[in-house]
């Protein structure tokens, strides 16, 4: 089952969740509470932290739930903020889920030290719900935009686009089939 947030963020062939963190994790814990689907993919888009360039197609099984306070020191988690669908986890591309927006490329910079590459406000939410419920998941995901001071204007700008190409992509990997 194909997956993605909603709102301006739609796809033809996935299912709307929610925005955010707290509306995916509900939602999809009420789809699968409902009928457990065999599989999940998350599609969507993401911001750099400046490993990945615009319109990168990126896969990931891998994320993390990572405030900028925690790399600044002035708060810690006593929760695992990992979670993984992956065998390698060293291998695997760490996208990291907020409900806030990075826009200082100073942060993104610690981020990137951390070993996390891209930032999507609901994947961890995918991910540890479909570990709850044992269903095989991972994400796929366009990169918009970097995680600067531009940040928003660039996601409006080259969303659309980014999402055409989500689709080709999956398209051209023989998973969606062509019209």
């Amino acid at each position: 089952m194909f997956i993605c947030a909603g709102n301006n963020e739609s796809f033809d062939f996935a299912l709307p969740i929610g925005v955010g963190l707290v509306e995916s994790a509900m939602n999809l814990t009420r789809l699968a509470s409902m009928e457990a689907p065999e599989f999940l993919v998350f599609v969507g888009t993401a911001g750099s932290y400046g490993k990945h360039r615009i319109f990168d197609i990126v896969e990931s099984k891998t994320a993390a739930n990572v405030e900028q306070a925690l790399l600044m020191g002035t708060a810690y988690t006593p929760i695992n903020n990992v979670v993984s669908a992956a065998q390698d986890v060293s291998r695997e591309t760490i996208v990291n889920s907020s409900n806030y927006i990075t826009t200082d490329k100073e942060m993104a910079k610690k981020f990137l030290a951390k070993r996390l590459e891209l930032e999507n406000m609901e994947f961890f939410s995918v991910l540890a719900v479909a570990k709850m419920f044992n269903i095989p998941a991972g994400g796929v995901f366009c990169v918009t935009n970097y995680c600067d001071e531009n940040a928003h204007e660039d996601f409006l700008k080259n969303q659309k686009e980014a999402m055409q190409r989500l689709e080709n992509y999956l398209r051209d990997k023989g998973v969606l089939k062509n019209d």
